[in-house]
């Protein structure tokens, strides 16, 4: 019987529970129940538990404890491999299931450290004026929900599922329940147990519920959100429930959606492209079974290369060969059960019905090592469209190893075509023709949540039509679900409440940590280089100069640099640019002079400037002009495990009439002061 994690421990529910056979040789592998398990206790702990303690980390803390279970993760991919198994899925298919899913807690985890502040709260975009004394200003802040991320997830990825919805949860500071689908739950468990034997995060983080939902969303609360997986209906349904209406709790969905894949008429046999839609159309095929939110439902080809096409894709698929994943001549498994070979069956007769078998045999197939009728094997499936106008292929989808092949006549009527599956997560267009491929993802992109071109420019690395990307949405439009996971930042944020703060800049500088220009400056004896990083404070300053720009040193710097544009160096020509009326300064030199202007020039704190962001040239600078530049701490974010953090400054540099003539952030390394 599989147990449930909640409420901080592992709890083994009543009764007997529903057997769960093995995909392949359909022995039961455990038993799922969810009864007398309080559901509403488990929510009610992870908001009380859980939620304080992730909120006390900073990003960068949180960063750091799922890069360590990541690590953690992957020193046991081979257990989870072996049970992955079970479920009919190959080596091949476990690995891009377990390590997609390990790789986007690393992708997450580095993400965040390389973007978000080490700090609790996340301020997003610029500070906005809203007065014209600068006294009143404005900036939208990020804060965790103080609510439970829960997760429903599918059946086909029981590794990846759980942990690409909880890596950009625990980066917000949101705990999470992670309710698998009860066919593939056993894997789930087994990685929810090794969450738990690590001892890495903090009590209440994480929790496990085996078995339906049943009563689970009565509990939820306005500061909860719901991030599902499954099909279009199931979504639907969910999305009415009347405490996910009434409270307006957030609700994220990824729904299966006919999802398509263009030959662009370019792509004829011999080429690059054709071969490469080709393999690729089979693997989405093949790939768990097709059991793919992402898999290729619909092939377009035109109408001229269909029998080519046809002809190429029947060859591949016949040496594919269907049996025991543990056999290593497998190249696909099994569904993950039975009642879902039997919902394919049923969903191939509309399709055959508007359409001609080219491969394979919906009721028989040849296996390696297994028996076909105990196991949850099925043949993969090619069809043809007779019609492509028909509705069957843009409204009825086959979960498993199925596609349709439909020709069609140009860009517009492809486009067109498209349209009609009313939403998808993923579509391609395999091309080298950029006019066909603009047009083309132009038309598609309205209905599809991610689209790859592909061709033989950027194939080696393609991760395929297939793979979602943490830097990348995930979802898509209507049927898709409309919701959208990952995205980087944007997935951190979907757990975040964004608020916009409205306050005096000073106010506004003490609420988010970063200085506000119009706050107060702090001008000492000490120099800020002089001091290390616990030393800064916010708002510390120096200003420096004047200095006298001259036309010799102007002529200098385009001497030594080689910029010898002639709004520098030709008198005449520039009196004649409307924007300048005389020789100017190079932009460049300006920043250097306020560099030799505000640096601290011995060996102290400042171990490096790594960059400049932000910079603005805002009034030419003229021989004669003189500057001073006036440079203020704004940022300070300690980097943990580090002996020095980073320190942002404001840089605003003005000539003598008071007017800026740049502003831009330098950023440097500063260190902290020894230890021992």
């Amino acid at each position: 019987m599989l147990r449930s994690f909640v409420s901080g421990a592992w709890e083994l529910p009543v009764g007997e529970g529903t057997p769960l056979p093995d995909a392949v040789t359909g022995e039961e592998v455990a038993r799922v129940s969810t009864a007398g398990i309080d559901r509403g206790a488990a929510l009610e702990y992870g908001r009380k538990v859980g939620g304080p303690a992730l909120r006390e980390l900073t990003f960068h803390q949180r960063a750091a404890l799922l890069k360590a279970l990541a690590s953690y993760l992957r020193e046991h991919r081979d257990e989870l491999y072996a049970l992955s198994s079970r479920t009919g899925a190959t080596l091949g298919d476990s690995k891009f299931d377990v390590d997609g899913g390990i790789a986007v807690l690393s992708a997450y985890a580095s993400k965040a450290r390389r973007e978000l502040p080490n700090d609790t709260v996340f301020v997003e975009g610029d500070v906005e004026p809203l007065g014209k004394g600068g006294t009143f200003v404005g900036q939208h802040l990020c804060t965790p929900l103080p609510g439970v991320s829960v997760q429903i997830n599918a059946f086909n990825f029981p590794v990846w599922g759980p942990l690409e919805k909880l890596a950009p949860a625990f980066v917000a500071g949101m705990p999470s329940l992670i309710k698998p689908a009860s066919q593939t739950a056993y894997l789930t468990a087994r990685l929810v147990e090794l969450i738990v034997e690590s001892e890495l995060l903090p009590e209440g983080s994480v929790q496990l519920l085996c078995g339906d939902a049943g009563d689970l969303l009565d509990h939820l609360t306005e500061q909860d959100a719901v991030s599902f997986t499954g099909s279009a209906d199931t979504a639907r349904r969910l999305r009415a429930h009347p405490a996910i209406v009434g409270r307006s709790v957030r609700f994220n969905a990824e729904a299966d959606s006919l999802n398509c894949s263009v030959l662009g008429p370019d792509a004829t046999p011999g080429t690059a492209e054709f071969d490469l839609y080709v393999k690729q159309l089979v693997a989405e095929m093949t790939v768990k079974a097709g059991q793919k939110c992402t898999a290729i439902r619909r092939a377009f080809v035109p109408e001229a290369l269909v029998d080519e096409v046809a002809e190429a894709v029947r060859a591949r698929l016949a040496e594919v060969a269907v049996g025991n994943p543990a056999n290593p001549d497998v190249r696909m498994g099994a569904l993950a059960s039975l009642g879902q070979r039997e919902e394919v069956r049923r969903s191939l007769k509309p399709l055959l019905d508007a359409g001609r078998l080219l491969f394979g045999d919906p009721d028989r197939v040849e296996v390696v090592d297994a028996d076909a009728e105990r196991g949850a094997f099925i043949s993969p499936i090619l069809i043809r469209a007779e019609d492509a106008e028909r509705a069957e292929p843009h409204e009825v989808e086959a979960f498993g190893p199925v596609s349709t092949l439909l020709p069609y006549r140009d860009a517009a009527q492809v486009v067109e075509l498209a349209a009609r599956g009313r939403g998808s997560l993923a579509g391609s267009v395999v091309t080298a023709d950029t006019g066909f491929a603009r047009e083309v993802v132009l038309g598609l992109a309205p209905w599809h949540g991610r689209v790859l071109v592909l061709n033989e420019e950027d194939a080696k690395e393609s991760t395929g039509h297939g793979s979602p990307l943490p830097p990348l949405i995930h979802g898509g439009p209507g049927r898709a679900g409309g919701g959208e996971e990952m995205g980087g930042i944007r997935g951190i944020v979907h757990h975040m409440q964004r608020t916009a703060v409205q306050a005096g800049p000073g106010m506004l500088t003490a609420l988010t940590g970063r200085w506000v220009p119009g706050a107060e400056r702090t001008v000492t004896d000490v120099h800020p280089f002089r001091k290390h990083l616990e030393e800064l404070r916010v708002g510390d300053t120096v200003v420096a100069g004047p200095r006298t720009v001259t036309l010799e040193d102007v002529e200098r710097f385009a001497e030594f640099t080689g910029d010898t544009f002639y709004a520098h160096m030709d008198d005449e020509a520039a009196k004649a640019n409307p924007f300048f009326g005389g020789r100017v300064a190079h932009g460049y030199l300006v920043v250097s002079f306020a560099a030799g202007l505000f640096v601290s020039p011995e060996p102290g704190p400042v171990l490096a400037n790594y960059g400049l962001e932000n910079l603005r040239f805002l009034t030419p600078v003229y021989p004669g002009d003189e500057l001073t530049v006036t440079l203020t701490a704004k940022q300070i974010s300690p980097r943990d495990g580090a002996d020095y953090g980073e320190v942002r400054w404001d840089t605003d540099v003005t000539n003598q009439d008071g007017k800026s003539v740049a502003k831009y952030d330098v950023l440097t390394l500063v260190a902290k002061r020894p230890t021992g």
